[in-house]
């Protein structure tokens, strides 16, 4: 399965994706993304995300779900 990076810009509530690119590595997609995000210019909101998924479709749904609740969080930890 191939590392998709995409360039997500958030408008209010709504998220708009725009894949820059895709490779079969994921190191190559780390240094891709690592150099994107230091030489972009993000504006507030915007972000550069790499996603491992099976495909474009399923790499944008999966950017579009709403992040996990972090539970490890009270006195327990």
């Amino acid at each position: 399965m191939p590392y998709y990076i995409y360039r997500i810009t958030q408008t209010g509530p709504i998220r708009q994706l725009s894949k820059i690119t895709q490779f079969d590595a994921f190191k190559e997609a780390s240094n891709e993304a690592k150099r994107l995000r230091r030489e972009t210019e993000l504006g507030p909101g915007d972000a550069i995300k790499t996603m491992f998924a099976a495909n474009e479709l399923e790499a944008e749904d999966l950017l579009n779900q709403p992040p996990k609740e972090d539970f490890t969080t009270g006195e327990d930890y």
